[in-house]
C-alpha cells in the first residue's frame, strides 16, 4: 500500500469513526428525560467531578470555550445549587468553583439514563462486539486526551 493509499485510508476510517460517534453522541443526547442538564453544563460537572475544584478560565480551558460562553453555564449551576463558588486562596481575584453533593447526584443520574439506555443497545451485540466497543471506548478517552490544538492532526474541534 502506497504512502497515499495509507493516507485516504487512514482519513476513511476517521471520517467513519467520527460520524458513528456524533450519531451515537445524538442517540445519547435523545435518550435522556426532557428538561435534562444541557451538554454543556454536564461538561462543567463532569469536569469538576473528575479533576476537582477549579477556575472558570480552567474549565472553559478543558471544555475549549470561552470563559464568557460558559458565565451563563457557571450562573445557573450555582443557582441550582449544583456547584459552589469560593475566593480562590491564591488569587482573591477570581474564584474556584467546585461540585455540591447535589452536583455529584445529578451527574450520576444523567449518567445512568444514558449508560442504562447504551446497555440495552449493546444487549443486542455478541460477546465480540461488545469487547470490541470497550476497546474502541477506551481509545477514544485517549484520542479525547490528545494535547494537539483544535483544527491539527489529533486535536479536537469545539463542535460537531
Amino acid at each position: 500500500m502506497s504512502a497515499t493509499d495509507e493516507g485516504a485510508d487512514l482519513l476513511d476510517g476517521a471520517a467513519q469513526v467520527r460520524q458513528g460517534v456524533t450519531r451515537l453522541g445524538r442517540r445519547l443526547r435523545a435518550a435522556r428525560a426532557p428538561g435534562a442538564l444541557s451538554a454543556n453544563k454536564l461538561g462543567v460537572l463532569g469536569h469538576l467531578h473528575r479533576h476537582g475544584p477549579a477556575t472558570a478560565g480552567e474549565l472553559a480551558a478543558a471544555e475549549y470555550q470561552r470563559p464568557q460562553s460558559l458565565t451563563r453555564v457557571f450562573a445557573e449551576l450555582e443557582r441550582a445549587g449544583l456547584i459552589t463558588r469560593i475566593r480562590d486562596d491564591r488569587d482573591r481575584r477570581q474564584s474556584v468553583l467546585a461540585i455540591t453533593p447535589a452536583g455529584t447526584a445529578a451527574l450520576a443520574h444523567d449518567m445512568a439514563e444514558r449508560d442504562a439506555w447504551l446497555a440495552s443497545a449493546m444487549a443486542g451485540l455478541s460477546d465480540t462486539e461488545r469487547q470490541v466497543l470497550r476497546l474502541a471506548g477506551a481509545l477514544m478517552e485517549r484520542l479525547a486526551g490528545d494535547p494537539s490544538p483544535p483544527g491539527r492532526p489529533g486535536g479536537r474541534p469545539t463542535d460537531h
